[in-house]
């Protein structure tokens, strides 16, 4: 005994009704893997972050800080440096104290 309608246009519903949900899945599936494509191309085109940036204050206040690029803490308001712009920089701004920049480029205290 089948738990299946006996009769062909019940069945034929039936049969429309899923091959209806699969090509949604199918649709599903495929934006998905394009989204996941997408993703993918995006972080093998990304640039490498700045190997020091600083951190602008607010408006047209001071630099903030000076932080290595990959830095959390460095926030939005950043501007690349390379290493000898940040060692100058590093005279009159504070280095940042969780990424330490200044031990990476030699300047003490």
């Amino acid at each position: 005994m089948s738990d299946l309608p006996a009769d062909i246009p019940r069945l034929r519903v039936l049969r429309t009704w899923h091959a209806m949900w699969l090509t949604r899945i199918d649709e599903a599936i495929a934006a998905a893997e394009q989204r996941e494509a997408e993703v993918q191309r995006g972080a093998a085109v990304r640039p490498d972050p700045p190997t020091y940036v600083v951190q602008l204050g607010i408006g047209t206040g001071p630099p903030v800080a000076i932080h290595a690029g990959g830095c959390p803490v460095a926030g939005a308001r950043v501007r690349p440096l390379d290493a000898e712009q940040a060692r100058r920089a590093l005279v009159d701004v504070e280095a940042c104290s969780m990424c330490r920049p200044d031990t990476d480029l030699g300047v003490l205290g």
